[in-house]
């Protein structure tokens, strides 16, 4: 007696179907293709951003001088990149204020007049004014204990005498009040500001005795913001934008600062 396969006659059922093999195939072929292209995407976006920033901190940091010419083929080998993430890093340079393109000439590191510096100063103390009046009107408590511990920073820093982690701590507080004033615009104009004036306020900090006045400054204006006082927090503000336009002045050198560092640039990864 025969025993009845119970698949018999169900062919699909015992064997792979070659149309099913082939579609299988297509969709990893195709699951492949878009994994490529996101790591394709990804290096091409972010390769320049990285560019970007290791030139920008030479800049800030006075590796690359003011009125200097940016070689775009010495700095993509230097970088261990090709030339055109270098392109759009000086694109970004020049959009955030940072570098000047000029036809037919080349790409230079900004040389900021004193002149045009200090209606930089005059429009961020107007700006920094209004971000003061509007925190101390919207402040938590816990931003509050942000803002001290980061003055905290600062005073540890003007302690050890380190200009470049106070002028580092003192640009991250400044930003961070921008921040939580809440206006992306601004936070973007702001920025911008900052960039031109950086040189001159390293220049600035680094002049004898200017640290603890600085810091006392920074803690009174804390202080105005958490007592929810607009129009003295605001003032505060203001006051210590325009005396830090007063201290550039001081610096001993006509036209423009530029600060120079020595500090070895990394080779990026790609």
């Amino acid at each position: 007696m025969f025993k009845v396969n119970p698949n018999a006659g169900n062919g699909a059922a015992s064997r792979p179907s070659p149309l099913g093999n082939t579609r299988r195939a297509a969709a990893a072929s195709e699951a492949t293709n878009r994994a490529a292209a996101a790591i394709a995407l990804v290096q091409s976006s972010s390769l320049p951003m990285l560019v970007q920033k290791e030139l920008e901190q030479s800049i800030l940091a006075g590796d690359l001088p003011a009125g200097s010419k940016l070689n775009e083929a010495a700095i993509a080998d230097r970088l261990g990149v090709s030339r055109g993430p270098v392109r759009e890093a000086f694109r970004a340079l020049e959009e955030s204020g940072l570098v000047r393109l000029e036809k037919n000439r080349g790409v230079f590191v900004r040389l900021i007049p004193v002149e045009e510096a200090d209606e930089i100063y005059e429009l961020r103390a107007v700006l920094d004014e209004f971000v003061g009046r509007r925190l101390a009107q919207a402040i938590t408590p816990e931003q509050v204990r942000e803002l001290r511990a980061r003055v905290g920073r600062m005073e540890k820093a003007a302690a050890k005498g380190d200009v470049d982690a106070y002028l580092a701590t003192n640009v991250d507080f400044h930003d961070r009040l921008v921040e939580l004033a809440g206006n992306a615009k601004l936070l973007v104009m702001y920025r911008r500001l900052v960039n031109e004036l950086h040189l001159f306020r390293r220049a600035s900090l680094a002049q004898g005795g200017v640290l603890p006045v600085s810091t006392r400054e920074h803690r009174n204006i804390v202080d105005k913001i958490a007592a929810g006082q607009p129009v003295a927090a605001g003032r505060a503000l203001y006051d210590h934008v325009m005396a830090s336009r007063e201290r550039m002045h001081r610096i001993k050198a006509p036209g423009a600062v530029s600060i120079a560092r020595k500090k070895t640039s990394p080779r990026i990864s790609r």
